[in-house]
């Protein structure tokens, strides 16, 4: 199922993690979607003079990256395979009338290291704005706040 045709389901049902908790994940997960692989491993430790380049890539010591991963583990199980299954629904992986499915498959595949399995899909911000959206949900509130 392609990006956005996702069908919409009951706005009701409990998602197992709250609406700001899925928004602030969507902006870090852009911010570092943003990122590159090392692009200039050559580079001075200067960012003056490397053009201010090593600010867009990513790596081990990334705080982005560091922060995302954290903000992840933070969370309780639920809301991670929440996550996850958000995730999967808003890459039409499968539809979000199977929510306790989804779930249930997210609990049996991805019950560990979840964070590196979320960080490493490359759209995972736009894939979890779709599994809100899924369900009636968007980040409108959460945007205003910010």
């Amino acid at each position: 199922m392609p990006l956005g045709s996702a069908s919409r389901v009951d706005s009701h049902i409990e998602l197992g993690i709250a609406t700001d908790k899925v928004c602030h994940l969507i902006v870090k997960a852009r911010a570092f979607d943003a990122k590159e692989a090392d692009a200039d491993p050559e580079s001075g430790s200067n960012p003056t003079d490397d053009g201010m380049a090593d600010v867009l890539e990513s790596g081990t010591g990334d705080p982005v990256l560091r922060e995302v991963s954290a903000f992840i583990r933070g969370l309780d199980e639920d809301e991670q395979m929440s996550l996850v299954a958000l995730a999967w629904i808003g890459r039409g992986t499968f539809d979000a009338s199977e929510w306790l499915q989804v779930l249930e498959t997210a609990r049996t595949q991805h019950r560990h290291r979840v964070a590196e399995y979320l960080l490493s899909l490359p759209l995972l911000g736009d894939y979890l704005e779709e599994g809100l959206a899924a369900f009636g949900r968007n980040c409108a509130d959460f945007n205003a706040r910010i």
